[in-house]
């Protein structure tokens, strides 16, 4: 690779590194299996970056991480379900949203813990948009899902993440 792309691969992918650990990070579950999968998505970011478009680099990073996640998962756990729980079979809640209970510092390791209880798909579907601001057009380019389907799987992990958090309403 010449040093002008090498520069180039620098200034725009190296750039959303860090937002493609928090990624892996929620997606395989602990630091140095994120690390991991950041590397290996950063290198084939790098192998193949003649093929990236300038204006949507941090989407197809994003997708590189999301895939590479998803390879290393169905690698070191064979037998795991990447999605142990359907969509369709989720609670349906009324409260508000959770992101404001982040918002408003409600217990974060709940929270926390919470995220990581929930299907995979539900969950990245939460931290792409909600804790890294990705438009559902993004989400669903980088998910390869349609935005009807972003938009059902962020209101479905919202539901189910208020769910998780909330305790059970009491016997009358």
């Amino acid at each position: 690779m010449p040093a002008t792309d090498h520069d180039a691969f620098e200034r725009l992918v190296l750039a959303h590194a860090e937002e493609a650990y928090v990624l892996a990070r929620w997606l395989v579950g602990n630091d140095q299996d994120a690390a991991d999968v950041t590397q290996e998505a950063l290198l084939s970011a790098f192998r193949h970056f003649a093929s990236c478009r300038g204006e949507h680099v941090r989407a197809w990073l994003l997708a590189i991480v999301r895939n590479s996640a998803f390879s290393w998962l169905r690698s070191h756990h064979p037998t795991r379900e990447l999605d142990s729980m359907s969509e369709t079979d989720q609670p349906l809640a009324a409260e508000p949203s959770p992101i404001a209970a982040l918002a408003a510092n409600e217990d974060r390791a709940a929270v926390h813990d919470a995220l990581g209880r929930m299907p995979v798909v539900m969950r990245e579907t939460i931290v792409m948009r909600e804790l890294q601001g990705l438009s559902y057009r993004e989400i669903a380019t980088i998910s390869g899902i349609p935005i009807g389907t972003v938009m059902s799987r962020l209101s479905r992990g919202r539901d189910l993440l208020m769910h998780l958090l909330l305790p059970p309403p009491e016997e009358a």
